[in-house]
């Protein structure tokens, strides 16, 4: 797992940690880095796990790390099957306030069946630079 701090004075300022990775066999990794590397330029923190996580290994370095949100890519359609499984065990780890955020390849008629269990923003092939941070920024300033 990498660490990636845009300065050293970062967790002066409160800026939000997240934690990124892949789930699965998936290694499909060039959106997730991009992304990555856009957070940090946007000045928040980045955890990078990296590829072929599993959701018990994403929750331990969600807790160890102390991240304020988890973001997941993915590209097979297993968007469905791990996220149920990532949910579950961020409610049984009662970590379940720590935010989840989607992206990848996730099919439109699933939008909506992963923000009822919980997912808070899903960004799909395409979606501009500046609409994502322009969301996660918005994401972390609401009220509680």
């Amino acid at each position: 797992m990498f660490l990636f701090y845009k300065d050293d004075e970062m967790q002066k300022y409160g800026k939000k940690r997240i934690l990124l990775g892949k789930m699965g066999l998936d290694a499909h990794d060039n959106g997730i880095v991009i992304v990555a590397k856009w957070l940090l330029d946007a000045g928040f923190e980045v955890v990078f796990a990296g590829l072929y996580n599993s959701p018990e290994s994403l929750v331990q370095s969600a807790v160890q790390e102390g991240v304020d949100a988890i973001g997941c890519s993915f590209l097979g359609g297993e968007h469905l099957y791990y996220t149920r499984q990532l949910i579950g065990l961020m409610k049984e780890k009662h970590i379940d306030k720590i935010k989840l955020i989607l992206g990848g390849v996730i099919p439109p008629e699933d939008v909506d069946q992963l923000k009822r269990l919980g997912v808070a923003c899903i960004f799909t092939p395409g979606t501009l630079r500046d609409a994502i941070i322009e969301t996660l920024n918005t994401l972390f300033n609401e009220p509680e």
